[in-house]
């Protein structure tokens, strides 16, 4: 349970107001000898991975629901996951999950369990995607990610993640997206600029990369998860990454 002092406050504050505590907060551990008594993060030169344009990729891979005779409308995500990994070191370093109630469907269909292994009980009584977004803006906020000067940029595989799910689902609730979506890195693109070749899914992006699958495919967790192994091999290999998509 959270016992700190945003933890307590935050149902009461504002979002700009929250935003402000946790960067304030954020630059008064990044400035205490605390910290910078920590061991240093080492930076790509000597481990073969070249510097990059931003500080954190954020691997992010949404499920939402589904069925095999048609698409619900509104389709709406019911897992939330997101990585913050590292642009030096290519390691992740903390991680956003949630499973997020759905309201117009709140029924979950027998497909859809089948190819996310998500069950009813793991979206009942969940956040639903409006609170998901205030209390993912928080953890943005805790982890220093809207620092002014800290760079930070989405990787997802695909653009439907950002460009077609969230942005549909936000205009059906009426709920603005953050402006922090907007950009993104297709980690499909970036593996055609390193291999010289088209990647046609996660699953044969590891097998070119001759990566072991770990998990559950279509768990949203366990994709994100993937996604930066592949990011990190790719890295390893000479990629620079830069922004691919936006909306």
């Amino acid at each position: 349970m959270e016992t700190s002092f945003l933890a307590v406050t935050r149902q009461f504050l504002l979002p700009t107001v929250l935003r402000t505590l946790c960067i304030r907060r954020f630059m008064a551990y990044k400035n205490s000898p605390s910290a910078s008594a920590s061991t240093p993060i080492p930076s790509g030169k000597g481990t073969g991975i070249q510097p990059q344009g931003f500080d954190y990729f954020l691997v992010l891979d949404f499920e939402a629901t589904c069925d095999n005779k048609t698409t619900p409308k509104p389709q709406e995500i019911i897992e939330f996951p997101v990585l913050k990994v590292s642009g030096k070191t290519f390691e992740t370093e903390a991680t956003f999950h949630t499973y997020v109630q759905p309201e117009a469907h709140p029924q979950l269909t027998p497909f859809c369990t089948e190819l996310t292994g998500i069950i009813q009980d793991m979206v009942d009584g969940q956040p639903t995607l409006t609170q998901t977004l205030k209390d993912f803006d928080i953890w943005m906020c805790e982890q220093g990610l809207l620092t002014p000067g800290v760079s930070s940029v989405f990787v997802t595989c695909g653009d439907w993640d950002l460009r077609t799910m969230l942005p549909s689902q936000c205009s059906y609730l009426n709920t603005p997206v953050p402006s922090y979506f907007r950009q993104w890195i297709n980690i499909k693109k970036s593996y055609s600029q390193v291999t010289g070749h088209w990647g046609k899914g996660m699953m044969g992006m590891l097998r070119n990369l001759e990566l072991q699958h770990q998990g559950r495919h279509h768990s949203g967790i366990d994709d994100c998860q993937n996604i930066a192994r592949i990011l990190r091999e790719l890295a390893r290999r000479g990629g620079f990454f830069q922004v691919t998509s936006r909306r």
